[in-house]
């Protein structure tokens, strides 16, 4: 049975982890009998954001690890407590949470910083051989965390130019790929759908992540 690692960074397309992403993802592991076991950093989110009016609420303060066990029904370890030794692959869901939480990218851009733990277990999994899948913006995460390594990583976040740029300044290679497309890199073992990057909705979105889960779960 295949152990696959799900790492969460909120709940919340704005904030954090885009929630019909996220459930598509476990949704098609659990009908490939896949074990799972979800992840997310223990530490405040990098702001709150109202999802009834798409405006910053400064006066509120989550937490990620908190905020995601909403999705993984209370079933979800700290991130630091992610050790790929045991895991045959790690799958990251998109919305903002990747690129706010994980690392900062929606504001950096290609300079971003990344969270530590996110780092060492995207190097974990590319030094074991060990199967990555990343999400809609998640591939930005991806190519942060291999920024500089010597097998360049092959993504894609869609058809969006601004970000494809980034990535390059990063140094990974943005194939672009529709909404029901996956991109595959086979050296580094890495799978990536633009999901909502493109939309522009779940029955859309949910033909990319049920390719990307079921290409993931084969390279095992």
């Amino acid at each position: 049975m295949a152990q696959v690692a799900v790492v969460l960074s909120g709940c919340g397309v704005y904030d954090g982890a885009e929630i019909h992403e996220a459930v598509l993802t476990l949704l098609y592991l659990d009908k490939a009998g896949a074990q799972v076991q979800c992840f997310a950093p223990d530490k405040p989110q990098a702001h709150v954001v109202n999802h009834l009016t798409g405006q910053p609420a400064p006066e509120e303060s989550r937490n990620v690890l908190v905020e995601s066990a909403r999705i993984a029904r209370g079933e979800i370890k700290p991130l630091s407590e992610l050790n790929m030794d045991f895991f045959d692959a790690v799958i990251f869901p998109g919305g903002f949470g990747a690129a706010k939480n994980l690392c900062t990218f929606a504001s950096d851009g290609g300079d971003c910083q990344i969270e530590p733990d996110a780092q060492r277990v995207i190097e974990e999994a590319v030094e074991e051989g060990k199967v990555i899948g990343a999400i809609c913006i998640a591939p930005a995460l991806v190519a942060r965390a291999l920024k500089g390594k010597e097998r360049k990583p092959i993504v894609t976040i869609g058809t969006d130019a601004a970000a494809a740029g980034a990535l390059r300044a990063m140094g990974s290679e943005n194939l672009p790929k529709s909404v029901n497309e996956i991109a595959v890199d086979e050296k580094n073992k890495i799978v990536t759908t633009p999901a909502y990057m493109l939309g522009p909705s779940i029955s859309h979105v949910s033909l990319g992540i049920e390719k990307l889960v079921a290409q993931v779960l084969s390279m095992i």
